[in-house]
């Protein structure tokens, strides 16, 4: 995700030109950023994860969206793409454009070099705003290693890490189980990044 050289802008500017533009920007408080292509591996794992999302989810009345579906943060003030969100129950949006999401349950995010620290940091607080939000999964692209964020019952936030392939991830906001060795399909990590965990 790169900063652009533009004027600051309103929420309602960003959504009527980021609807007319054929690259994807994020927008955080009057200022848009554009989203960078992925490497293979992060698409990769991002389609790992919605399709076991999907199977597990197809019997239940839960939906799973990757990273073309807008999420509203804050309405006035942030906009984002996450990687995966999942919502069970009725989809809320903006309007009838169908577009922007504003209720999700489940957000996940796989981590990248230029991302990690904004994804941990200040995306998650912005996140933690949304009502509905309950429960967060980071997954390591470099690396065998998730984290899973918990919303408790008092508001406050519980970590659960794994760097093991033989581990589950038990997601409690929409019940389902899922393996490490299914995010990380398929996927070749680099022998020397994994050989220090």
């Amino acid at each position: 995700m790169s900063k652009q050289p533009k004027v600051r802008m309103t929420a309602a500017e960003y959504l009527s030109t980021e609807r007319d533009s054929s690259e994807k920007h994020e927008f955080a408080f009057g200022e848009i950023y554009a989203m960078s292509g992925a490497s293979a591996r992060h698409v990769e794992i991002v389609g790992n994860i919605a399709r076991d999302f999907g199977n597990q989810l197809r019997e239940r009345p839960c939906r799973v969206y990757s990273t073309d579906l807008r999420l509203a943060v804050d309405a006035s003030h942030r906009y984002t793409y996450p990687d995966v969100v999942v919502v069970c129950g009725q989809p809320k949006f903006l309007d009838n454009q169908l577009d922007t999401l504003l209720n999700p349950d489940l957000i996940v995010e796989v981590l990248s070099e230029s991302t990690r620290n904004y994804d941990r940091g200040d995306k998650f607080q912005q996140y933690r705003g949304i009502p509905s939000f309950r429960e967060y999964l980071l997954v390591d692209q470099a690396k065998v290693h998730v984290e899973r964020h918990t919303k408790q019952p008092d508001g406050t936030w519980s970590l659960w890490e794994t760097d093991l392939l033989d581990d589950v991830v038990r997601l409690e906001s929409i019940d389902v189980a899922l393996p490490v060795t299914e995010i990380y399909l398929k996927i070749e990590l680099d022998p020397a990044v994994n050989a220090e965990v």
